[in-house]
């Protein structure tokens, strides 16, 4: 395809570029992407070449349709190639970007690595950050640890210090295992102590290689959605407008009548696609083995390669093989079926192809579906939808009409209930 008269994707994608490959500096014990390093010759650098970066970043650009041109940088762990690799990221995008488009760049990271000179960087080119934290120290360190199987809390949390002074914007990305799952409110309180805004948990599936089930490391799908219930409880009663959870925004868009925006919640996916170090192209993040490799940019232009058939077939995969359990859900608009790679247990009546995650998912969807709605409807008739905060409170309070001034507030807050919700109640129509 000549590079002049490239047509961009047909869609809106997301790349997750992996110029470092799977390499990284930490050895996290559920880490499913390390393992990755195998698909390569021995000793080979996995480092991109900057021949290969500046072809990627210019078939990049070609390939977005709209005006806001998105790179989001993945790993293993993207800093070890260091900052002078993300100034000629920087130094290429400029050079190719056209004239009024807009470039934005994302990069994930285990913020160990991260100095003073890093945070300037970030903040002077306007990255976004996704942060890994699994909450306070005794639960972030039980995985994610070095190579020398140290702990890595104090560095992370140094790393965000340093992100929140120099103004960057950081989301924080919580992986909720078989450790954490049973704290969800210690979790959460302690993010709202850090001054979290964005949140992002991240269930973790690992399924045992001979098909015998899951890891023990796994979240139990019951006690997932039972932390979400919990965490949902206390946000939707004290948070809202103050911190974003990705997955209650997610919950929130179909009673606000939009598409999710989170590719495990969408009807169809295979609009998230991966790069790796040599530019190979991968159907998703989850399915980098050999039958999902599809092509490299060397030899197939990226546009062509996102709208190749097989990636379109992938996709719809998704939403053809959903189990008649699951089309009948009556949360299915929350969560088509979740993300494939999940999908390897048997429904209720024994058809194959449910999520794994299906029990905790249909709780939470449950439990949060009538407050969304009326989140929606504040946001419908152009009202605050921090409102909600206080419609929540007033039902807590005349579902427990016995409550005395000076006991404490069925909100949950902690305050007595006449320096809390008291005085709201009585506001109320």
């Amino acid at each position: 395809m000549d590079p002049q008269t490239t047509a961009p994707a047909a869609r809106e994608f997301q790349v997750m570029a992996k110029p470092i490959g799977p390499i990284c500096n930490l050895d996290c014990t559920y880490c499913y992407y390390l393992k990755k390093e195998y698909l390569y010759p021995k000793g080979e650098s996995f480092r991109m070449s900057e021949e290969l970066l500046e072809k990627y970043i210019l078939q990049h650009i070609q390939a977005s349709p709209k005006p806001m041109i998105s790179f989001a940088w993945h790993g293993g762990e993207p800093t070890i190639l260091g900052l002078d690799y993300f100034r000629k990221i920087v130094e290429l995008q400029r050079k190719h970007q056209p004239s009024g488009r807009r470039i934005v760049n994302g990069i994930q990271t285990n913020g160990t690595l991260l100095d003073e000179e890093w945070g300037r960087f970030l903040a002077e080119e306007g990255f976004y950050v996704g942060l890994s934290l699994d909450g306070p120290q005794e639960l972030h360190d039980g995985y994610r640890v070095t190579k020398g199987q140290k702990p890595t809390f104090k560095q992370v949390m140094g790393a965000y210090k340093l992100l929140r002074r120099h103004k960057v914007h950081v989301d924080l990305l919580c992986v909720v295992h078989n450790l954490n799952v049973h704290h969800p409110i210690q979790v959460y309180r302690f993010f709202k102590e850090m001054g979290v805004e964005y949140l992002q948990f991240l269930p973790l599936v690992e399924r045992l290689e001979n098909g015998g089930g899951v890891s023990q490391q796994t979240a139990p799908s019951e006690a997932f959605g039972t932390f979400l219930c919990a965490v949902f409880d206390e946000w939707v009663r004290q948070d809202v407008g103050k911190i974003v959870v990705q997955i209650f925004d997610e919950a929130a868009r179909p009673a606000l009548g939009m598409e999710h925006a989170l590719c495990i919640f969408r009807e169809t996916c295979g609009d998230v696609v991966v790069l790796e170090h040599n530019g190979d192209f991968y159907s998703c993040d989850h399915f980098v083995t050999p039958e999902y490799r599809l092509g490299n940019i060397r030899e197939t232009h990226l546009a062509e390669l996102i709208e190749s058939p097989a990636q379109r077939n992938f996709g719809a995969a998704k939403r053809d093989t959903l189990p008649r359990y699951c089309r009948e859900c009556p949360v299915r608009d929350m969560c088509n079926g979740g993300c494939p790679k999940d999908r390897f247990i048997k429904t209720p009546d024994g058809e194959e192809g449910l999520n794994y995650l299906c029990a905790g998912y249909k709780k939470f969807f449950l439990h949060s579906r009538e407050p969304l709605r009326k989140l929606a409807a504040l946001w419908r008739n152009g009202e605050p939808i921090e409102k909600l905060m206080q419609i929540v409170q007033a039902e807590d309070v005349k579902a427990s009409p016995q409550t005395g001034r000076n006991d404490p507030c069925p909100c949950g807050s902690g305050k007595k209930y006449k320096r809390c919700c008291l005085g709201k109640v009585s506001a109320q129509p």
